[in-house]
């Protein structure tokens, strides 16, 4: 009765549809305590599904987010959010609420799919993006969604949000959101699957398959991983070397959990890392980073910035030398930091899961 009711008041959560409140609620949260960005491969998609999460006003505080604002029209991502939520008829932040600083998430799904009719004439596949908001329909509680879709690609990130369509779901409007709309379907169930979300019962799958492919995990998986965190700064007897140290430690059984994790740690003390307590300044941050990279690295902040609050600020530094600082997972009060190629960071996310090599992003 629940979900009828739910229905009757126009909220998404029909309980046989798989894009509803209840499958993409679990994605979210996996995606908020876990790890923020993930990559797979779903059968029957063309290339990777790319899934992340993304706030406002933090994922376009940066130099480039804040030039494409401004090229827009606009003077803040708060004043760009609000544009997104009239387009979706959600009701607007209000400048007292905008005061309060506070984060609103997204999540935005690409992946590419058969191209239509005309756009075969030029393309042999067709780029998708969902873009997910959430908000409350007769509760105070978050209880639904939008979604936006765009069928082009994001090169000005902002400018891809503002020109992206509100889509319903049961009524695609074109070829472009229809193929879009079925392979969806599909990617929802894949990511169910790849991060073992149980699905309601009622819901009718678009595939009765198992759609993730496991990939195995082998020497060759470590050497991979080895070779991306170091940013190929490794010589080959090292490599070797390390890479059987972590597969055996792979293998060993979960009673033997701690000397597994000690092995991790061994690891990337072996390697070009900062193990950092959990409190630091920017003096800090700026001297271990730069010898990491083997230059220096100067970044703006304001003050009395410190610890977790320094990383927009150390990224968007990185960020234009293609680098992005990742931490190993501790599990305690301290931070294991290492620089990753940005281009590389979607992979070594994988390998991370393949490999129970727990890294997390920043």
């Amino acid at each position: 009765m629940k979900n009828f009711f739910s229905n009757l008041f126009g909220r998404n959560n029909d309980p046989k549809s798989i894009i509803s409140f209840d499958v993409i609620d679990p994605i979210y949260s996996y995606l908020y305590n876990e790890q923020s960005g993930i990559e797979l491969k779903v059968k029957g998609i063309k290339e990777e599904v790319s899934v992340n999460l993304f706030y406002f006003p933090g994922s376009l505080d940066h130099e480039e987010g804040r030039a494409e604002i401004k090229k827009a029209g606009f003077s803040n991502s708060y004043e760009v959010l609000n544009e997104l939520y009239k387009k979706m008829d959600i009701g607007v932040l209000s400048q007292d609420i905008i005061d309060q600083g506070l984060e609103y998430d997204f999540i935005h799904i690409q992946f590419y799919s058969e191209p239509t009719s005309e756009e075969k004439k030029f393309f042999k596949r067709s780029i998708k993006n969902f873009i997910i908001f959430f908000c409350c329909t007769n509760s105070l509680e978050t209880n639904d969604f939008k979604i936006l879709y765009s069928g082009t690609h994001f090169f000005d990130y902002t400018k891809g949000l503002l020109d992206s369509e509100l889509l319903d779901f049961n009524n695609p409007k074109n070829e472009s959101q229809a193929i879009g709309i079925k392979d969806f379907k599909l990617v929802l169930q894949g990511i169910c699957q790849y991060l073992n979300i149980e699905i309601p019962e009622s819901v009718e799958l678009p595939s009765q398959e198992n759609l993730i492919e496991a990939e195995a995990v082998n020497l060759e998986t470590f050497e991979e991983f080895i070779k991306l965190v170091s940013r190929g700064d490794i010589e080959e007897k090292e490599l070797k070397k390390e890479s059987k140290k972590l597969f055996k430690n792979f293998n060993k059984e979960a009673k033997d959990y701690h000397n597994i994790v000690n092995g991790h740690f061994n690891f990337f003390e072996n390697i070009d890392a900062w193990n950092s307590d959990w409190k630091f300044d920017p003096e800090d941050a700026e001297y271990f980073i730069s010898e990491m990279i083997g230059e220096d690295l100067n970044f703006e902040y304001p003050e009395e910035t410190y610890s977790h609050d320094l990383f927009p600020y150390i990224q968007s530094a990185l960020e234009k030398k293609g680098l992005e600082l990742m931490s190993y997972d501790t599990h305690g009060d301290n931070y294991l930091f290492f620089v990753a190629n940005k281009n590389d960071v979607p992979r070594i996310l994988q390998l991370s899961q393949l490999t129970k090599i727990e890294v997390d992003q920043l």
